[in-house]
């Protein structure tokens, strides 16, 4: 039994945990919080997700908690007009095998959670625990936290983020590229939402430098709203609370039914959009990177979560083996990944800019392009990310 260290206790390091001890190794989770919890509100399941967390012994108990999409589905946001909708039932679901979901951030992060207590012999939970450094000692790797405390282990998973000290001390590329975008997230009690503002649909409202997103989650009871603002911001910026009147204020262009529903918002905290560029190396001898620490990307294919999960699972695969082997396997696990989460990092930027964002005249092509497509066409598009098994394709 090899003993594995993974610097993070997020959804990407708990995935990733719950896969090793799976393979008989011992895992020690180091999580910098006081606790395991999650925060945030709603996140996208496509069937990528639901294929990963099936792997991982999860997938029902996420099922239980999400709400299964209808559409997702495309408007313009300044006429109130459906440009296009992609059904995600019946062939979509035969094709890729599982629904399209959207659940709140700690309904998929309770059963990840649950798992490793499930596995209590092989997975131990640490709080307060910062990773702040790492070395090599031979045939073994040593963690160093914030207390001076030192660990030594046969591997070190960083999964602690966007701002990870491990990719850090690996790469020593800085900080994250900012987006130059700022989004502001609310949830609501379904209950005040107006009847014939209701769908079972994820929707997007899409305006000149703006888009508005909203979708059901915790089993249809709040509805999840996030708008997404390119508004130059240069300095990150996470959960800040924001004034109403501020928001509406920046959404001053859409039309009649998004502006109604925009307007149901309270409580309103704002995040300053950040990503990197695609990374060629992810890994360090026995050292390697998952989740948001190795490739985080926009949210605009709504594929972060999904990603790290696919991480977790091929990560679990390759590490199936004796310790003496990991620097290969971990190898192969960067070279194996690396391809399909850059283009899902660079996807995620176009949809951005050339999809969601256009004004005047390039609104009004990419509408013209895109009302054109069929079901069939939406899903073909879709399926080098959806349709994925085995989580190593382009």
């Amino acid at each position: 039994m090899a003993h594995i260290l993974i610097a993070g206790g997020g959804i990407g390091g708990l995935a990733a945990a719950t896969a090793l001890a799976d393979r008989a190794h011992r895992v020690t989770v180091l999580e910098r919080r006081s606790g395991f919890t999650e925060l945030g509100a709603g996140i996208q399941l496509a069937p990528n997700a639901f294929a990963a967390l099936d792997r991982l012994g999860v997938g029902d108990g996420v099922r239980e908690r999400a709400v299964f999409i209808d559409q997702l589905r495309l408007m313009d946001g300044t006429t109130d007009e459906l440009v296009n909708a992609m059904p995600l039932t019946g062939a979509y679901r035969e094709r890729f095998g599982n629904p399209y979901a959207v659940v709140h951030r700690t309904d998929l992060y309770q059963p990840l959670l649950d798992a490793c207590r499930e596995r209590a012999d092989r997975v131990e939970l640490r709080t307060r625990s910062t990773v702040v450094s790492y070395g090599h000692d031979g045939e073994r790797v040593v963690a160093v936290l914030d207390t001076g405390e030192r660990l030594t282990a046969d591997a070190l998973i960083g999964a602690d983020g966007i701002r990870s000290v491990v990719r850090g001390q690996m790469l020593g590329d800085g900080e994250p590229r900012v987006s130059g975008h700022t989004i502001y997230r609310s949830v609501i009690p379904m209950e005040r939402v107006p009847q014939a503002l209701r769908s079972n649909a994820v929707t997007l409202w899409a305006g000149p430098k703006w888009h508005f997103v909203h979708y059901p989650i915790s089993g249809g009871r709040f509805l999840n709203l996030a708008a997404t603002r390119d508004d130059g911001a240069t300095v990150p910026v996470a959960g800040r609370p924001t004034p109403r009147a501020h928001v509406l204020g920046e959404f001053t262009g859409l039309g009649r039914t998004a502006g109604r529903l925009l307007a149901l918002g309270e409580d309103w905290k704002s995040w300053v959009l950040c990503d990197r560029d695609p990374a060629d190396r992810w890994v360090d001898g026995r050292v390697a990177l998952l989740g948001d620490a190795a490739h985080p990307m926009l949210q605009y294919a709504a594929q972060g979560a999904c990603m790290a999960l696919e991480d977790a699972v091929v990560l679990g695969d390759l590490l199936d083996c004796p310790p003496e082997r990991f620097p290969g396997r971990l190898a192969v696990y960067n070279a194996a990944r690396r391809g399909r989460t850059a283009k899902a990092q660079l996807v995620a930027r176009e949809m951005g800019s050339q999809v969601y964002h256009p004004a005047d005249v390039a609104a009004k092509e990419r509408n013209e392009r895109l009302s054109v497509l069929s079901a069939e066409e939406l899903h073909e598009i879709a399926d080098w990310l959806h349709g994925a098994r085995d989580f190593t394709r382009v």
